[in-house]
């Protein structure tokens, strides 16, 4: 499908070997947690997944789209330790505020980065987030469990599936997109963004959500309405004030001499 979109160029794909079983069970032993059914077939089939594609702008082919899943080995841990050498350095995990709104209704409870959640990353986003495997109830036992989120820049969470399989669905259908993720959030992707979803626009449950967004940001202009020819109103002349009788005597004299001078012009000629 990519390599037949217009403009698409250069799409890799990254085969990688199964990963072995006694990696996998020595990942789930050293973090306390079994890996979900799911993700553990996908495993036991590619050691993770990537595929990049670009698209040519004046005939130079400019990096667009990415698709990674982490290998088991990058499944690492959030939160669970200083992002500094420093013994007294913060982590994510000082950012946990209990007044923050909990599950409730349609929104879930969000994972905590303290140890009542089990968070790791899946893919990295380039930067524009982190798509996470949550376990969120980690206390006093680690629940098997596990939901797909997305942790922006700003440290939010959004939540995206309930299963991997969920979510591999929908990596694959927006096409690995720059910012796709946030089609997901209460403020969308960006207007730059945007643009790229309508030149590539996927299959997605979000398709009506992200027409309704961007009116907001589309400048509606009505070249009937800028160029129709108006009307000109006429302009009300203000009347002079009046003007004392010696005035109006030499403005006489003056119009009666240029009248005769212009009489005398005519005739010359």
């Amino acid at each position: 499908l990519l390599e037949t979109s217009p403009g698409v160029a250069e799409v890799t794909f990254v085969e990688k070997e199964p990963a072995e079983r006694h990696t996998i069970v020595s990942w789930e032993q050293k973090n306390s947690c079994v890996l979900p059914e799911d993700l553990k077939n996908f495993y036991l089939m590619t050691d993770g997944f990537q595929m990049t594609w670009s698209v040519k702008t004046d005939d130079t082919p400019m990096p667009l789209g990415s698709m990674v899943i982490n290998s088991i080995s990058k499944l690492c841990r959030l939160g669970g330790s200083s992002m500094y050498t420093l013994p007294s350095a913060p982590t994510l995990a000082d950012l946990e505020d209990d007044t923050d709104e909990e599950g409730n209704g349609d929104k879930p409870e969000k994972p905590h980065f303290d140890s009542r959640s089990l968070i790791f990353e899946l893919d990295p986003c380039n930067g524009n987030g982190k798509v996470c495997l949550v376990y969120k109830h980690a206390e006093p036992v680690v629940s098997p469990d596990t939901e797909i989120w997305f942790l922006d820049r700003a440290l939010y969470w959004h939540f995206l599936t309930k299963t991997f399989t969920a979510y591999y669905r929908l990596l694959i259908t927006h096409l690995g997109l720059p910012q796709w993720q946030y089609a997901f959030t209460s403020y969308g992707v960006s207007p730059q963004a945007k643009q790229w979803f309508n030149m590539y626009k996927p299959i997605t449950i979000n398709t009506a959500l992200l027409s309704e967004e961007a009116d907001s940001f589309v400048n509606k202009l009505d070249p009937n309405k800028v160029f129709k020819s108006k009307n000109k109103t006429p302009v009300l002349k203000k009347k002079q004030p009046p003007q004392p009788p010696g005035s109006q005597k030499s403005h006489t004299c003056m119009t009666s001499a240029k009248t005769s001078s212009l009489a005398g012009n005519s005739s010359r000629k």
